[in-house]
């Protein structure tokens, strides 16, 4: 297939997404989202891709307005005037971290480069299903009886995976309750963001009697050494999110004993090849993973959905529906079919968005010429 295209331009648009209600976890609340969202134009066909950094570097270091910033200033203008996926990585490679910016930029030329040769994301990538099993993520609440209700509401939805934001404080008591409404059969897993440390080991060994799933990103995401040494005081898998930034730190991360599961959050990693170079080294060493969520609208959830149908993505992911964090999404909203979503199959990310709603919710706009 034709790969290599003519970069005439990119847009940066920010566009205001409120949520349909807060979401908390250990490092902030979320009631909105201001997402970045680039553009890219060639000749042949326009291709997007999403910026999934938050409004303030919580998260990790990158935040929106910085992610724009450095794809005005350096990143676009790296651009080969004449590229493909693998050409644009290579050109942002020489810049120093923005990992989520530079995952927006090669996302929207591999669109492009996908839709102007007639092919799909789960194709150019291998998906070997039709539908992924979807999970979703459940954050911090108020009280015990709150979460019960939330989490009933989204069994009653189909979601076949349920992950709860833990804290210090927030942590076995509702666990516990969790899995004493709702029973043994309810796949479970808990996500803590960093919250803790090693010195809280005895105490999140008592997580242990629930039957979980995994317990994501517990420690630091700078200490490979201590989630190794946490992983083997607990029976629960420890899976590693914020730690793992290549398919370099998911060796290192399984060569230590520091993971035995891999959220694979292609902004969070750079882009959807790395997304898919880190599959394929989990799947060599027999590493499950599971593709992680950060809100996003339609565009971000479309690729997302089609990666996560890779045959190494054995765990249900945070491929939630559209309705799950947006009244109204800006794409044709992904809407659960007995607990699964469809990968799309139309060209590229196999979705666009809807003009009149893209309108609605813009914020600003910004036109780059690129190199010719």
């Amino acid at each position: 297939m034709r790969t290599n295209l003519q970069i005439t331009g990119v847009e940066l648009r920010r566009i205001a997404m409120p949520l349909r209600s807060p979401f908390r976890t250990s490092f902030g609340t979320e009631t909105a989202r201001d997402v970045l969202l680039v553009r890219v134009v060639t000749p042949d066909a326009q291709g997007w891709g999403e910026c999934v950094a938050m409004s303030a570097p919580r998260y990790c270091s990158e935040y929106v307005e910085g992610a724009a910033d450095v794809l005005r200033r350096f990143l676009v203008p790296a651009l080969p005037a004449v590229a493909d996926a693998h050409a644009v990585k290579r050109a942002l490679k020489p810049f120093k971290g923005h990992k989520m910016a530079k995952a927006a930029l090669e996302t929207a030329v591999l669109d492009a480069q996908l839709r102007a040769a007639g092919q799909s994301f789960g194709s150019f990538f291998g998906a070997g299903r039709d539908r992924v099993p979807c999970g979703v993520s459940v954050g911090i609440m108020d009280s015990v009886p709150e979460l019960l209700d939330a989490v009933g509401g989204f069994i009653d939805e189909g979601y076949v995976r349920v992950k709860l934001k833990i804290e210090p404080g927030w942590d076995v008591a509702p666990v516990r309750a969790v899995r004493e409404r709702f029973g043994d059969d309810l796949l479970l897993q808990v996500d803590a963001n960093a919250a803790y440390t090693l010195a809280d080991a005895r105490h999140l060994a008592r997580l242990d009697a629930f039957d979980l799933l995994l317990i994501e990103q517990p420690l630091a995401d700078d200490d490979l050494v201590q989630h190794a040494a946490l992983a083997e005081r607990l029976r629960t898998p420890v899976c590693l999110d914020e730690s793992i930034e290549s398919a370099e730190d998911a060796a290192a991360a399984i060569t230590l004993g520091a993971a035995s599961v891999i959220n694979i959050k292609p902004g969070r990693v750079g882009g959807y090849l790395e997304a898919k170079a880190i599959h394929d080294l989990c799947v060599a060493h027999g590493v499950p993973v599971w593709c992680g969520g950060m809100l996003e609208t339609g565009i971000g959830r479309a690729a997302n959905v089609a990666l996560a149908a890779l045959p190494g993505f054995t765990l249900p992911g945070d491929t939630s529906a559209s309705g799950r964090y947006f009244a109204t999404d800006i794409t044709e909203p992904f809407t659960l079919a007995d607990g699964h979503l469809r990968v799309p199959t139309a060209p590229g990310i196999g979705v666009d968005p809807l003009p009149e709603i893209l309108e609605r919710v813009t914020t600003a706009e910004e036109w780059l010429k690129t190199r010719t």
